[in-house]
């Protein structure tokens, strides 16, 4: 196996693979990165045995076809190192042994027989939905901020990935939910006749966010029974969807709340943001005290201190008291694109609707603290 490739071609897909590929294993195969020389195409092939990376680079010079696997890690590690736009030559040795050379180094990596390397059937039956690539990339940012991290409930460790219908049109909707806060983000879709719902684990958003920024080419996403599969370009995503059942969501999604109250997005977080500096953990809720023009926002830490601050505002209301963990609502802030925030309230202990008057896809329910 020989093969002459670009550095920043290689490097750019071993970057996706430092996100699939455990650091440590106790397989020690799964630390590697299948490198596979077939038909004029390099194919980089990374595992976790849940996820599965495939990239295909097609610029490169093959010499002699062949395949070795070696460390994901350290491969990743040298090619930052080099310098960019240089050529690097690849000679597999031995079956352990594989060279690489560029115009002033050497290296000899360790390789592990690709025999051991885990072997996948890719295929998947599901019909072939094509997505919008930035609409998709919104759906999971918003959405994202509320996985659980609870390894006791692992459904809530992921995104509800469902079809939801809404004046005669069908829209595919994710959802995550910690049971503290709640984001839901919809995008219209076409042909989902089979499209069966399904729970995308948290590794795998991130991941797929990852590539969705990085690549502007068409997504194609199928599912099956129990994986899922995306196609971007020459990369293709395949992962394990959680097993479980997601909770009745709806049920705590808040439709009778009356009090509204509006709020300049970005005064709201740098407000939040600077009362809650006081607080060394950010475990001490932030307390709004709301009235008609103004929010008194206020943080009182037992242990450091406290913080006060007001902003102006519109409350159509008499003035309530309220508080919520102030980095859930710094997060969800965050998310909303308009330059108001609109928080639809009941009374200081019922669920609070956040809605982004800039995207009338996508809501937040954040429920208050009793502080």
């Amino acid at each position: 196996m020989q093969f002459v490739v670009k550095r920043d071609t290689l490097l750019k897909s071993l970057n996706f693979v430092q996100g699939i590929v455990e650091k440590k294993n106790t397989l020690p195969i799964l630390s590697n990165v299948l490198l596979q020389l077939k038909d004029q195409k390099l194919s980089i092939i990374a595992t976790d045995l849940d996820i599965i990376f495939y990239d295909e680079i097609t610029d490169v010079k093959v010499i002699n076809e062949g395949s070795t696997t070696t460390s994901a890690a350290i491969l990743y590690d040298i090619l930052r190192k080099i310098s960019s736009n240089s050529e690097l030559n690849f000679d597999l040795k031995s079956e352990n042994k594989l060279s690489l050379k560029n115009e002033n180094s050497d290296f000899n990596l360790l390789c592990l027989p690709t025999d051991n390397f885990p072997t996948f059937a890719d295929e998947i039956e599901g019909k072939e939905i094509t997505l919008n690539n930035n609409r998709f990339l919104k759906l999971l940012t918003k959405t994202r901020i509320s996985i659980s991290n609870d390894d006791t409930r692992h459904y809530l460790n992921g995104i509800f990935l469902h079809i939801t219908e809404a004046h005669g049109r069908n829209f595919l909707t994710g959802v995550a939910t910690d049971s503290h806060r709640l984001s839901s983000c919809s995008l219209e879709i076409e042909n989902v006749d089979d499209f069966t719902s399904l729970i995308l684990p948290r590794k795998t958003v991130f991941q797929l966010s990852s590539l969705l920024a990085e690549n502007s080419s068409q997504l194609i996403m199928q599912t099956s029974e129990n994986k899922i599969k995306f196609t971007i370009g020459n990369i293709k995503l395949i992962s394990k969807v959680i097993d479980g059942k997601f909770p009745d969501y709806k049920k705590v999604v808040p439709i009778n709340n009356e009090k509204e109250l509006t709020v300049s997005s970005k005064d709201f977080i740098s407000s939040i943001e600077r009362v809650a500096s006081v607080s060394l953990d950010r475990k001490e809720g932030v307390k709004l005290d709301i009235n008609k023009d103004n929010v008194q926002l206020s943080v009182n830490s037992a242990n450091s201190g406290e913080g006060n601050e007001k902003i102006k505002a519109n409350f159509n209301s008499e003035n309530l008291n309220i508080s919520f963990n102030s980095k859930y609502l710094i997060d969800i802030a965050s998310e909303v694109e308009d330059k108001n925030l609109k928080m639809s309230l009941k009374d200081s202990v019922s669920p609070v609707l956040i809605e982004d008057s800039a995207d009338k896809n996508c809501y937040f329910v954040i429920m208050p603290m009793k502080i």
